[in-house]
Formats: structure tokens, C-alpha cells, sequence
């Protein structure tokens, strides 16, 4: 069973080339996806919604990655929360880790240190 993923991301063609590079790369299963801000927030905290991995973008059609990321700061302690962004810059990291984010990734330079994250959290004794 791969690591139960949700993807906040309002480009269609990086959220699919995402999942895809991700589910065969690092074993991702994806359980979900969003565009904004308000259903982003509202599928991660609902009490129902299994998941062990949210990856989001900080800029949405609706609202901001950011208030996403402040929706999760309450969650389990086994699941993470990594920010993939075009503006990965210091300050937007120094943020991001105010709000409890597990890792930072930069879209045009850190791909596969993303998929080493994921393949990380997927191995068995990982979560926690």
C-alpha cells in the first residue's frame, strides 16, 4: 500500500505529471486532489479523509498554499506536510517552517529530492 498522498495544485498538467512521476517513482497512491485554498482545507481536516502526505503549491486559484499549511498544523502526528513551489525562496521557507511544514521543495530544482522524501515516509517504520 503506497503512501496515501493529497495534491494541492491548480495546474493540471503538473498535478497529473506529479501523481504519475510520484506513483512510479516513490509509491505514492493519491487519494485526492485540489485547486484551492477553501477545498484543500476542508478535504485535509475532515475527520474521514485518510492521509499520510500532503504536498502543496503556495499559489492556488482560490486563496494561498498558506493557509492550507496553517489548516494543518492540528494534524496526526504521522502525517506530513511538504510545500512544492516555484518560490522556494528563504523567506518562504522560514515561513513554512513557522507553520509546521515538514519540507520545502523547489519545483525547477528539487524533483527528485522530493521523490527521496516520499520514498522515505513510504518505507515500512517510517511514519510515526
Amino acid at each position: 500500500m503506497g503512501l496515501k498522498t493529497y495534491l494541492v495544485e491548480d495546474n493540471a498538467t503538473i498535478r497529473d505529471n506529479l501523481i504519475a512521476t510520484l506513483e512510479e517513482l516513490a509509491g505514492i497512491e493519491a487519494v485526492g486532489t485540489s485547486e484551492t485554498e477553501n477545498e484543500s482545507k476542508a478535504w485535509l481536516t475532515e475527520k474521514d479523509h485518510a492521509w499520510d502526505l500532503a504536498i502543496v503549491d503556495l499559489f492556488l486559484k482560490q486563496g494561498s498554499g498558506l493557509g492550507v499549511l496553517e489548516a494543518c498544523r492540528n494534524r496526526k502526528p504521522h502525517q506530513k506536510v511538504i510545500v512544492l513551489s516555484n518560490y522556494a525562496t528563504v523567506e518562504i521557507r522560514k515561513r513554512c517552517a513557522q507553520l509546521g511544514v515538514d519540507a520545502v521543495f523547489d519545483k525547477s530544482n528539487e524533483i527528485d529530492a522530493l521523490i527521496d522524501f516520499c520514498m522515505a515516509q513510504s518505507r515500512p517504520g517510517a511514519a510515526g
